[in-house]
């Protein structure tokens, strides 16, 4: 398998897919704002806009859904860089803005730094 920067548990790929279920496509950011700071923030598909302040992490991959594209403010990329993050889902409120909301549940982020495998992989020595 690929060296990759972003995963997710099953417990929010299950989520994902009764998101998706509802909202249709949807997609992943992760800024380095205010409000929930760095927690990921699930939107529609195209919802939410990227530019050139942003960096593009990868895809979120898990059956039953297509992939989930997910963004990171590039100020924020530049202390994440060397990081894979896993996207998962813990009970209690998140962000209004989010899709899990209104579920009862919040996705968060669980980190560790990529192995010397993977930066190898990815160039990034």
């Amino acid at each position: 398998m690929p060296a990759s920067r972003v995963g997710l548990t099953e417990a929010a790929a299950a989520l994902l897919r009764q998101l998706v279920e509802v909202h249709g496509p949807v997609m992943f950011h992760q800024s380095g704002g205010c409000c929930d700071g760095s927690s990921p923030m699930c939107y529609p598909l195209g919802e939410f806009r990227t530019g050139d302040s942003d960096v593009h992490l990868g895809v979120l991959v898990a059956e039953g859904i297509d992939d989930v594209p997910m963004w990171m403010s590039a100020a924020q990329f530049e202390y994440w860089k060397h990081t894979h993050l896993t996207v998962d889902v813990v009970p209690g409120r998140g962000s209004g803005f989010s899709l899990e909301a209104p579920e009862g549940v919040r996705f968060l982020i669980r980190s560790r730094l990529l192995t010397d495998a993977e930066v190898a992989e990815m160039g990034l020595v």
